[in-house]
């Protein structure tokens, strides 16, 4: 087991039963009190930002993770086929461990997908933005500006995102996939 003062900003550790990442962790020493270390982890499954303290020379355990691209093939059925970049070996990941924003998954983009150390597959982490073309939406009619509203836009990938109301099928938005909002317009040359 590692102590606290093993643990370092990007380690991956296991809070409560979970795998979180630390995003930050600050040593601190108030007065005449004893010293310890304020955290801030992520949780990898649910993606929440946690708040900890712990005492200095706590025990934590560290998991080492081992972080790889792959590239998205298909879907097949409960599961998703990936490829990895180098080896060009297909794997299935389970739709559970992608989560939501596998409605933003289309197909060639690259993602990294993170390992524990018996190779089981902990977490599949997608680009935090990605480009994708509206399939259906109400067209825009003139005097429609960026400010005067949103209406409904179904994606390439099947997702629904709420657009401004100047956007018409056929162009291209950047999607954040971690919240599922529309970011801006992107011109495709």
């Amino acid at each position: 087991m590692a102590t606290t003062s093993d643990v370092r900003v990007g380690t991956t550790i296991r809070y409560n039963g979970e795998l979180c990442t630390v995003f930050e962790w600050e040593h601190r020493t108030p007065g005449n009190l004893r010293a310890f270390y304020q955290a801030k982890l992520k949780s990898m499954k649910t993606g929440k930002m946690l708040e900890n303290r712990f005492r200095s020379g706590e025990e934590v355990e560290i998991v080492r993770v081992e972080r790889k691209k792959y590239q998205y093939l298909y879907r097949d059925g409960d599961s998703f086929v990936f490829m990895d970049q180098e080896t060009f070996e297909q794997i299935n990941v389970d739709a559970s461990i992608i989560g939501e924003s596998a409605k933003f998954l289309k197909e060639s983009e690259v993602i990294d997908i993170l390992f524990s150390e018996s190779n089981e597959i902990i977490f599949a982490e997608l680009p935090i933005t990605v480009v994708l073309r509206i399939d259906k939406t109400d067209p825009g009619v003139r005097g429609d500006t960026a400010t005067g509203g949103s209406k409904p836009a179904t994606l390439e990938t099947g997702a629904v995102v709420n657009v401004p109301l100047f956007l018409n099928e056929g162009d291209y938005i950047k999607v954040d996939t971690r919240t599922g909002e529309y970011l801006e317009r992107v011109k495709q040359s």
